[in-house]
């Protein structure tokens, strides 16, 4: 049963479902940084973009995956991806990933507001009881910005998946549960300047 990811509206982002339309403004997002050639994730590209976006679409069709296009409130401008995926309603739970922004927008509210908006429909609209998040283990930058989240690191999971380029991926796991969600709400909206 597919389960349309809602739209999620903050102060300066807005998380709205990504459409088979968007190819071309995920294109432009990625080039800024020429993100394809990281070695960290799957970003698309020109050439990649319609496969990623049809397995999105196909993930979220069968029901375990909710993708999200990135974009900023005042212009409607997309800036980057994100979803959820391995939804898990039975056990409530699910995992926040295949995340990227453009370069521009790396190490900016832009981030944190997103995870905001994120983990409040997971744990206060959808009642997950645990969230977690998966980097490469050689991504320092992205391991750094999921601890100051107020994640929880679990472990290395050894050759996790194999990437597009036959590299195969240990992944570093991290959660927040539903225990922690309150001081990590909290953390998240002080770092936002947002107040109660």
């Amino acid at each position: 049963m597919s389960f349309p990811p809602p739209t999620l509206t903050g102060q300066r982002i807005v998380m709205r479902p990504l459409l088979a339309s968007d190819a071309d403004a995920l294109v432009q997002a990625a080039s800024d940084g020429a993100l394809w050639n990281l070695p960290f994730t799957v970003v698309p590209s020109a050439h990649t973009v319609h496969d990623y976006i049809a397995q999105a679409l196909h993930g979220q069709a069968e029901g375990h995956v909710m993708p999200f296009a990135t974009t900023l409130r005042d212009s409607g401008q997309l800036i980057g991806s994100t979803r959820f995926w391995k939804i898990d309603r039975k056990n409530r739970k699910l995992e926040i990933g295949h995340t990227w922004l453009s370069s521009t927008w790396q190490r900016s509210f832009a981030n944190t507001e997103a995870k905001l908006l994120m983990l409040t429909e997971a744990f206060d609209a959808m009642g997950c009881v645990r969230v977690q998040l998966q980097t490469d283990e050689r991504n320092a930058r992205s391991r750094a910005a999921i601890l100051r989240l107020g994640a929880q690191q679990e472990g290395i999971l050894r050759h996790e998946r194999i990437m597009p380029d036959g590299y195969k991926r240990n992944s570093v796991r991290f959660s927040i549960i539903d225990d922690e969600w309150p001081a990590v709400k909290r953390g998240l909206r002080m770092r936002l300047g947002l107040t109660d």
